[in-house]
């Protein structure tokens, strides 16, 4: 399997075009010690031909131009390596993209019942695609796998938490399959990627999926829980994220796995205020010490 790192900040992306935080400050001034980030998305392919898109942020433009493979091929004048889009949410970060996509040939959009239907109710998204790319939704559950490329991938989705996006003005019940995460494998080497870029609690399916993967992409948006209190008046568990640092942090957790098959350990969806963002700070370094990668647009992994 291969896998890219199209973005891996959180939504606004690194800097973040209102923000003076100490790491927004330091890419608008060419700093070596901090990256400019795009909005959180990967491209994995089981081929390096034919690739998926695991959410499309509003920079895929961008993300698409940084990685010719997702482009046109070779020799032709139109032309995509994207086949499908497989979304863990209906937040604007993690779906907003699908419109800049409408240029392209068809494709696949894979999500849970209940993210089609928010994005078609407030984002109303599938109908003005069906007026361009015309792609082809296909359902994720919850109880069943999903082969998204034939014969070879196969994704089983898993919640995370329910958290309804804050443009969700009625929803009401359950919110099953609002937030969830994907383990997807290969069928043919056996390889397990799993992807949870927003995690509001470290319990329930993660635990255990996390023991069988050879790489775990995490949601790393906030180093403590009142990070946010800067600029908000929530928490980082407030907005459905546990936070990297403390003893009930994720780090803790992801640094303690056993090695066995696990190869990688990422974080990714990086708010711009996280101090890990800054490659001479302690906390970058801490997390590298600890053996989990801050994760950076750019990023190739395969195995």
């Amino acid at each position: 399997m291969h896998i890219r790192i199209l973005g891996s900040a959180a939504g606004g992306g690194v800097p973040q075009w209102n923000c003076r935080c100490a790491n927004c400050e330091a890419v608008r001034a060419g700093s070596a010690h901090a990256r400019p980030r795009t909005q959180s998305s990967l491209a994995i392919s089981a081929d390096g031909q034919d690739w998926f898109l695991l959410n499309v942020s509003p920079d895929v433009r961008q993300q698409i131009l940084a990685f010719p493979p997702l482009g046109p091929p070779a020799g032709k004048q139109r032309g995509q390596g994207i086949k499908g889009c497989v979304l863990t949410d209906a937040e604007i970060d993690h779906t907003a993209g699908l419109l800049l996509l409408r240029e392209g040939n068809p494709f696949f959009i894979f999500s849970t019942p209940l993210v089609r239907l928010w994005l078609n109710r407030y984002l109303p998204l599938e109908p003005l695609l069906e007026n361009f790319a015309r792609p082809t939704w296909r359902e994720l559950s919850l109880d069943h796998p999903t082969e998204i490329s034939e014969n070879r991938l196969l994704v089983q989705p898993f919640g995370v938490e329910q958290h309804v996006p804050r443009f969700v003005t009625t929803a009401a019940g359950p919110a099953d399959g609002s937030v969830i995460g994907l383990v997807i494998q290969d069928l043919k080497t056996g390889g397990n990627l799993l992807y949870a870029p927003c995690v509001g609690s470290l319990k329930g399916p993660l635990l255990s999926l996390a023991e069988e993967a050879d790489a775990i992409f995490l949601d790393g948006t906030f180093w403590s829980n009142d990070e946010p209190l800067r600029f908000s008046t929530r928490t980082a568990l407030d907005m459905g994220h546990v936070p990297v640092s403390g003893p009930q942090g994720s780090l803790t957790w992801l640094a303690g796995l056993p090695a066995g098959r696990l190869r990688h350990r990422v974080y990714i969806h990086i708010n711009n205020t996280n101090p890990m963002l800054n490659e001479v700070g302690p906390e970058f370094r801490l997390v590298e010490e600890s053996g989990v990668r801050v994760g950076a647009d750019g990023d190739l992994f395969a195995f």
